[in-house]
């Protein structure tokens, strides 16, 4: 990169930026295009092989690199490992966003499986390229589908084998990662009625409605129809917040 002019460096940025690709793949459609950005978006997405560009004799050394010795299974010692390559905190949300692209089923573990073909839906197959795509994964949880799809997808992977609720201590964990993101004001009064009044395992209909609750009632509360049809834990919230009289600042 270093090579190229300030303007083309600029282009390679911002293409690697909004597609994810390497640098490698983002010069070879930019030059394709003679460096015009529409130009070289529609080349790339025109060419799934670019997009999806991997060597499977490299995703077998990265695997074989962070696996369990007796088993094809990556668990949390490995993990680390990985974080600790591609310099990433094991709690950043990032790994959430990379369990989703694997369809990971449990935390802490990959199979061989989820971890190969969601490095290859990445287009990832070397540490290089892991780092290249971390602040694409990052800017994936700023478009409101793709959030809502990692938030559903949490749920089920955090949430203990065997089991059909999520437990509060995780549950709460992951909802201050979650909306750390979308900055919910009201995430720590929740967290705090959570624990003095509830103290149980969260379903996942209470999961998926208060990500609903978050993104359409205002902190206030001005807007908020008792005669909604929410669970009854966020209505008993929405009392616990005027009982404090947490609502009375708009806060």
């Amino acid at each position: 990169m270093h090579k190229l002019g300030r303007g083309h460096r600029d282009k390679l940025q911002q293409f690697i930026t909004i597609t994810g690709a390497s640098e490698k793949v983002a010069l070879q459609a930019l030059k394709a295009s003679d460096w015009h950005l529409e130009g070289a978006f529609d080349f790339f997405y025109s060419q799934p092989q670019l997009r999806n560009l991997t060597d499977s004799r490299h995703l077998e050394e990265l695997f074989n690199r962070y696996k369990d010795k007796y088993v094809d299974m990556i668990y949390a010692d490995g993990i680390t490992l990985l974080c600790n390559d591609i310099q990433v905190d094991p709690q950043d949300i990032v790994m959430l966003v990379l369990s989703w692209h694997m369809k990971a089923g449990t935390m802490c573990e990959f199979s061989k499986k989820e971890f190969i073909e969601g490095l290859q839906s990445l287009g990832i197959d070397s540490l290089e390229k892991f780092r290249e795509k971390i602040p694409y994964m990052r800017s994936e949880l700023k478009d409101e589908q793709k959030f809502r799809e990692i938030y559903n997808f949490a749920f089920g992977w955090a949430k203990e084998k065997g089991q059909k609720s999520l437990a509060l201590d995780t549950a709460i964990g992951m909802w201050q990662l979650l909306f750390a993101e979308k900055q919910w004001p009201l995430v720590d009064h929740w967290c705090q009625f959570l624990q003095a009044r509830h103290n149980k395992a969260i379903s996942k209909d209470t999961w998926s409605q208060l990500l609903e609750f978050a993104k359409t009632v205002s902190s206030n509360l001005t807007d908020y129809d008792a005669e909604g049809a929410w669970p009854y834990l966020i209505d008993e919230f929405v009392d616990y917040l005027n009982e404090n009289g947490v609502t009375q600042h708009g806060q």
